[in-house]
């Protein structure tokens, strides 16, 4: 680790007011010239909560923890679409004198917006501070890592020890992908490969399961990854399923496509169709997550992202 000055810490950003949430849905959507209607129609979804997503104090709180964990090596943090952004961040890192810093992000699986697309930021950034701006190396995708596994595990674990019965059917969900952005990376088969790892030890692997997918986006005509979860749950009722437990796994914290999506959308349909519907909790802080993070930081055993990754 000497030859790194710093942490950095990469995640998508959020809004932290009302008048932040239409800036915010416009830097997540430029240049894919998404309707003014659509987009009011998602700011609708944060107006909800007092125009605040959830990821800034998720992520507030996991620098704290990472601060504490990581004790050798200050912390910054860049957002893809909302303050602090990379930019920025890169910005205080070159003021403050830092020459090379390893970069953790909170995307657990591969695809071109969860990693590829970070180091594109990275890129754009530097680009702005030309010889002051620091080389950055960012950590791969994580999935396979066992305390991360053991993280989402645990936070089923803590839901299933608070059932009545024993065998609910459980989702795992993740944010789905357009078709042609998922054949060019692994993410379908990382995210089958961590829900089987996680359901192994638990009541010796006879809870049903399965993939799902939410908060697609998009044309109708543009092909996304599927089962929808909300597809999903219509054909649980038909076949007179009654408890379902949801694993946000492709979600290391809570965003709004977690509290809105899943807690009142997919909820709301459940209760509709008469089945009781629990989500676990995302990793958030789980001290083996934050431990992870620690190792993954400080004994880096893996190769780090090249820039022809996750096309």
């Amino acid at each position: 680790m000497n030859n790194y000055d710093a942490v950095l810490l990469l995640s998508f950003g959020g809004p932290d007011s009302p008048k932040d949430v239409m800036p915010f849905l416009r830097n997540v959507v430029r240049g894919r010239n998404v309707p003014e209607t659509r987009l009011r129609a998602i700011a609708d979804r944060y107006l909800q909560f007092e125009g605040k997503s959830p990821i800034n104090k998720e992520n507030s709180a996991l620098i704290r923890a990472m601060r504490s964990a990581i004790p050798e090596l200050p912390i910054y943090w860049g957002n893809r679409n909302w303050h602090p952004l990379v930019s920025e961040a890169l910005s205080e890192m070159s003021e403050a004198g830092v020459k090379r810093a390893i970069a953790f992000t909170t995307s657990a699986y591969s695809s071109y917006s969860g990693c590829r697309q970070y180091l594109e930021d990275i890129e754009s950034a530097r680009a702005t501070l030309g010889n002051q701006a620091p080389i950055i190396d960012k950590i791969p995708p994580f999935f396979k890592h066992l305390k991360f596994i053991d993280a989402v595990r645990s936070r089923l674990q803590q839901v299933l020890s608070n059932k009545t019965t024993n065998h609910p059917h459980l989702l795992f969900t993740a944010h789905s992908l357009p078709l042609t952005m998922a054949t060019l990376c692994n993410y379908e088969t990382e995210l089958r490969w961590s829900a089987k790892k996680i359901t192994e030890d638990i009541l010796d692997g006879s809870l049903e399961w399965q993939v799902v997918y939410q908060s697609r986006s998009g044309p109708p005509t543009q092909q996304w990854l599927t089962p929808d979860i909300l597809d999903t749950l219509r054909q649980l009722h038909k076949n007179n399923v009654t408890e379902v437990v949801v694993v946000p796994i492709g979600f290391v914290c809570d965003h709004m496509e977690v509290i809105y999506d899943l807690d009142i959308e997919a909820k709301t349909l459940a209760n509709d169709l008469g089945i009781e519907l629990i989500r676990a909790p995302t990793v958030g802080t789980h001290p083996s997550f934050v431990q992870m993070i620690r190792e993954l930081v400080l004994a880096p055993s893996h190769k780090f992202c090249e820039r022809n990754c996750c096309l």
